[in-house]
């Protein structure tokens, strides 16, 4: 894990390891948020903003990262299975997507199986982002990564669940998009008088279940 001063106030955590590229970078970076964000609660650590990213973690607002530095250096992290404090949550999906014939010949097994595998899969929030409260959920083994459409689709709909490289994704509000369309459901993801707005947060463990 490498450390990088950002600006004035800020730091970068690095994850991602060249020299090891079998590394599980996910679930470092889910370790390293839990860590951050557990010292921050204890006080040990001073950060207005702690964000993962697929390989990152940024720390912002920091008011001395030079010490910070130091101090994050001297730290190890539990793993993100040994946390486990994270909440789960199951969301309720209808699996009727318009590209699920593709994941299967992709995946080279049937449409019923994806459909259970992706319902008894246990995912794991690692960031979000493109759109607020797009949750960038990990959990499937590598060797199953997709490629994204050669062609975005002009419109997904809200509540589409989606895949795309190494992860699953729901779409919380209408947007071009594309990754492969597995489902849909109706719960809200992000509703900006929430508390968090968000429903699906980095850490959070969820279960796509099958309605």
């Amino acid at each position: 894990m490498r450390i990088r001063p950002v600006g004035m106030h800020a730091l970068l955590l690095d994850c991602a390891d060249p020299g090891d590229p079998s590394a599980d970078v996910a679930g470092l970076v889910e370790a390293w948020r839990a860590e951050l964000t557990a010292r921050r609660e204890r006080g040990e650590l001073t950060a207005t903003e702690i964000v993962p990213a697929a390989a990152t973690v940024l720390l912002d607002g920091v008011p001395d990262p030079t010490a910070a530095a130091r101090l994050i250096a001297t730290w190890t992290p539990r793993t993100a299975s040994a946390g486990g404090a994270a909440g789960l949550v199951e969301v309720p999906v209808t699996y009727d997507g318009a590209d699920l014939p593709i994941v299967a010949q992709r995946w080279g097994t049937t449409v019923p199986a994806v459909v259970d595998r992706l319902a008894r899969t246990e995912f794991r929030v690692a960031f979000c982002g493109f759109a607020p409260g797009f949750p960038y959920l990990t959990g499937l083994p590598a060797d199953l990564a997709l490629p994204r459409l050669p062609t975005p689709r002009p419109r997904v709909p809200a509540g589409s669940v989606a895949l795309a490289g190494p992860y699953a994704g729901i779409y919380p509000s209408a947007s071009p998009g594309g990754w492969l369309l597995v489902g849909r459901t109706g719960m809200v993801l992000f509703d900006v008088a929430g508390d968090p707005p968000a429903r699906l947060t980095p850490g959070t463990r969820v279960r796509l279940v099958a309605t």
